[in-house]
């Protein structure tokens, strides 16, 4: 696979992203080299990912514990009080090896650190290989509110190695899952078409589907880097999804949902506000909704569920002079963008969902 030129860095793949990075490390004169993890990438990634290393720098590990719960300015803190006991400078390097928390709230610390130390994203699922690695957003949540505190700031390199998915479990498979569909979705028709018959795919062959996923990802970045206008378009199906996320995380009676179950969700919600828009048609919609319910189970809301998860939209980071904005698709593999929309629509989007 070919390297991807991006916003000022390359995202390389597999054994020659290794070779870069080596070589990276050698042309470039680092103090020292900090890779961050979280619990579970320090156990069943790093013990992959050392040997590949050939530097004479010393190397300290930082690990944090797993789960978006994490992902807040408290463990900001801890993990810049390490670096500095650790004796970290401007001329430090920090590695985030994991999935999107991992590198978000690492992106996040090191362009923060004295300023700005340099960075580089190895993502180990999915999701952060097709969506949070790519495109320089990096952050931590306020409280639930999702990604309420960050900067767009873009690492050295992205380094995607897909041998790391053979550690996730299938769950965490179907999450990444979902950004590659959104990617279909609002930018490429054929490529939303191949995941219509999952089992007609060859998941030998994974590694295609996800340079393209990456690609349509970059190709938008590209052209927006500070998210004003096309950029907008890879929300789809987030306005509501993160509001749902948000709203289960807080709530200790709901089961807690990863990022892409809370997307599924989120693209049914939205793609039925475009359908009502007349945005797309009714067979359209219908082949975007049982083809998601056909990948994701079903998520309960009751009554007392909608309003609170309404609230939420109020401080979507999305939002303009007080107006909801969505990023609505126009037929398969097209979008419209700054899209309101009244809570009478999303409430009959939910009885949609329900039905």
């Amino acid at each position: 696979m070919q390297t991807i030129q991006a916003n000022n860095y390359p995202i390389y793949f597999n054994e020659k992203g290794y070779e870069a990075l080596n070589l990276y490390l050698k042309e470039n004169k680092y103090s020292n080299l900090f890779i961050i993890v979280d619990s579970n990438t320090n156990e069943f990634c790093l013990p992959n990912f050392l040997p590949y290393l050939e530097t004479g720098l010393t190397i300290e590990i930082i690990e944090f514990e797993a789960g978006e719960q994490n992902k807040n300015i408290e463990t900001c803190v801890q993990i810049w009080n390490v670096l500095t006991e650790l004796g970290a400078d401007r001329k430090s390097l920090v590695i985030n090896l994991g999935g999107g928390v991992v590198t978000d709230l690492g992106g996040f610390v090191a362009s923060t650190f004295k300023r700005g130390i340099d960075f580089i994203h190895i993502p180990t699922t999915l999701l952060s290989m097709v969506d949070a690695s790519v495109g320089g957003k990096n952050g931590v949540d306020l409280g639930n509110l999702k990604n309420q505190i960050g900067v767009i700031n873009v690492p050295q390199m992205v380094l995607i190695d897909t041998q790391y998915l053979d550690t996730l479990p299938k769950n965490e498979m179907r999450s990444g899952l979902a950004e590659m569909l959104k990617h279909g979705l609002i930018y490429d028709k054929g490529y939303w078409e191949q995941f219509l018959d999952l089992k007609a795919i060859d998941f030998a062959d994974f590694d295609e589907l996800i340079y393209r996923s990456v690609e349509i990802k970059n190709e938008i970045v590209l052209q927006d880097p500070t998210e004003k206008n096309i950029r907008k378009s890879l929300n789809f199906g987030h306005t509501l999804g993160h509001a749902i996320e948000s709203y289960f995380l807080e709530n200790e009676n709901k089961t807690t949902l990863l990022h892409g179950e809370a997307i599924a969700v989120g693209m049914i919600l939205e793609s039925y506000i475009s359908l009502d828009k007349k945005l797309i048609n009714q067979e359209e919609y219908i082949e975007i909704k049982s083809a998601i319910k056909g990948i994701y189970e079903d998520i309960l809301f009751d009554e007392n569920d909608i309003e609170p998860i309404l609230e939420l939209l109020i401080h979507d980071k999305k939002n303009e002079y007080g107006n909801i904005q969505f990023a609505l698709i126009e037929g398969i593999g097209k979008i419209k963008i700054n899209q309101s929309v009244e809570n009478e629509l999303i409430l009959r989007a939910f009885q949609d969902y329900k039905s």
